[in-house]
């Protein structure tokens, strides 16, 4: 098992920094080629300008799904706090913790690392209905 994260710096043009989270997607959707791609549903919070990134990377990782028709999958960010933790309003170190007894993870991973893997673990949790009906 692997997990990481791609970085890109703000001094980026907005467009390359979602071509690199797009070509990243892809490239691992070909290489692994999944039968699902799962995603966080966007939180919107106080800052409008951080909902609006964080929905254009959602869309780039979309469109790569998408355009390697892998069926994608949403889960909110409590829903996914639940299936992992037991506890809907967990926090970032209680989904760490837990995400890593799950994998069998010893080393230390970032909180966006992290919160991926949960989504990964509440899809693979998921009842088969539910993945049917999206």
């Amino acid at each position: 098992m692997s997990h990481g994260l791609w970085r890109t710096r703000a001094s980026q043009p907005l467009e390359q920094r979602l071509r690199t989270i797009f070509e990243g997607v892809a490239g691992l959707l070909e290489e692994h080629e999944p039968d699902a791609l799962a995603l966080e549903e966007s939180y919107v919070g106080a800052d409008a300008r951080i909902a609006l990134s964080v929905g254009q990377a959602r869309g780039a990782v979309l469109l790569a799904g998408a355009l390697a028709d892998v069926a994608c999958a949403e889960y909110a960010p409590a829903h996914v706090k639940q299936s992992v933790c037991g506890y809907g309003r967990a926090d970032k170190g209680q989904v760490q913790r837990m995400v890593s007894m799950i994998l069998g993870l010893e080393e230390r991973m970032s909180d966006h690392a992290s919160d991926a893997l949960a989504v990964a673990v509440c899809h693979a949790l998921a009842p088969p209905l539910l993945k049917v009906a999206g």
